[in-house]
C-alpha cells in the first residue's frame, strides 16, 4: 500500500441530511487501512463509535456538477452520502484519496476473484445467481472505464479552451455533449448501484 495513501485523513464537510435540515457540518474520517470513510457529529466525537461508516470496495465517488465543492459516495451496498466540501481544491483531495482507497480495495476483491465468464445468448435465458463480488467486479470495471474517459474529457475540454478557436460553436458542441455524455453515464452507474 502507498505510505500517502496509507495515512488517515480526516476533516470537516457538509453533508447533505435531508430537505428539512439540509446540509449540517461532520467530522469524516478515511480509513485506508479497513477502506472505510465515517463520520462523526463533530471533531470531539472521533475517538467514540462513528455516526456511519461506508465500506469503499466497489464504491463510485462522483463530483457533482451543481458547484464545484459537491461530490458524492456512492457505495456497492446502495447507499449514498451527498457530502460538500469547503472549496474545490479541498473536494478534490477528497475525491483523490477516496478513489484511491476505493481503486485499492476494489482491486484486491478483484484480484482474488476470477473475471466473470462471457455470457450466452439464447431464447429462453435462464439466470443464475451472481454472487455480489461478481457484481462488485463488474461496477469495478465500469468506473474505471468511467474514470478513464472523465480524464479524457477533462484533456479535451481544457485543449478546447487553451484553442483560439475556443468560441466555436461545433467545439462548444462538442465539449458540451462530451460532459452531458459522461454525466448521464455516472448517473446511470449510480441508478444501478442502487
Amino acid at each position: 500500500m502507498n505510505n500517502q495513501i496509507r495515512q488517515p485523513y480526516e476533516g470537516l464537510l457538509h453533508k447533505y441530511t435531508n430537505a428539512m435540515k439540509g446540509w449540517q457540518y461532520r467530522w469524516f474520517i478515511l480509513s485506508p487501512e479497513t477502506g472505510e470513510l465515517h463520520y462523526f457529529l463533530s471533531e470531539s466525537e472521533k475517538n467514540q463509535r462513528p455516526r456511519c461508516s461506508i465500506y469503499l470496495a466497489g464504491a463510485v465517488i462522483a463530483p457533482s456538477d451543481e458547484d464545484s465543492n459537491t461530490f458524492t459516495v456512492n457505495s456497492a451496498t446502495g447507499d449514498m452520502i451527498k457530502l460538500r466540501a469547503t472549496d474545490a481544491r479541498a473536494r478534490q483531495e477528497w475525491v483523490d484519496k477516496l478513489r484511491a482507497v476505493t481503486e485499492m480495495y476494489t482491486r484486491a476483491i478483484a484480484s482474488s476473484h476470477p473475471p466473470l465468464p462471457p455470457r450466452e445468448h439464447s431464447a429462453n435465458p435462464v439466470r443464475a445467481p451472481v454472487a455480489k463480488l461478481e457484481v462488485l467486479d463488474a461496477f469495478a470495471n465500469c468506473q474505471e472505464q468511467l474514470n478513464k474517459a472523465e480524464k479524457h474529457n477533462a484533456l479535451v475540454a481544457q485543449a478546447i479552451e487553451n484553442s483560439k478557436l475556443h468560441l466555436d460553436p461545433d467545439l462548444l458542441m462538442l465539449k458540451a455533449l462530451s460532459h452531458g455524455t459522461l454525466h448521464t453515464l455516472s448517473q446511470c452507474l449510480n441508478i444501478l448501484y442502487k
